[in-house]
């Protein structure tokens, strides 16, 4: 599924999350589906960007950011999550679905 700034991919078994800022290129962040203990997904509108993020066991979830340019989502920092352009909410629905089902 394609994001805003990088991508998110699910083999049934890992999560693949890749971004791309600007500057050195980070490693791809790879996520166990079974170690995922929770998702959260905002639908973007037409004016702001919605995200995707998983959350980790012993860890919390990333808060929203305020401010015209977060639009609610999470901090671009944040590893666990991507934002999404309007166009992708479907597939991002299904990823989430995929990824709870794999949950078990």
């Amino acid at each position: 599924m394609k994001g805003v700034q990088g991508t998110v991919s699910f083999d049934g078994e890992w999560i693949t999350i890749t971004k791309t800022p600007v500057g050195p290129k980070p490693a791809p962040v790879r996520i166990r589906a079974t170690d995922v203990t929770g998702t959260r997904f905002k639908r973007a509108t037409r004016l702001m960007h919605g995200y995707v993020q998983f959350v980790l066991p012993g860890s919390t979830a990333a808060g929203e950011k305020s401010g015209m340019m977060q639009g609610g989502r999470p901090h671009a920092s944040d590893p666990h999550s991507l934002s999404i352009p309007h166009k992708s909410n479907d597939l991002a629905e299904k990823l989430i679905a995929a990824v709870e089902q794999a949950r078990g």
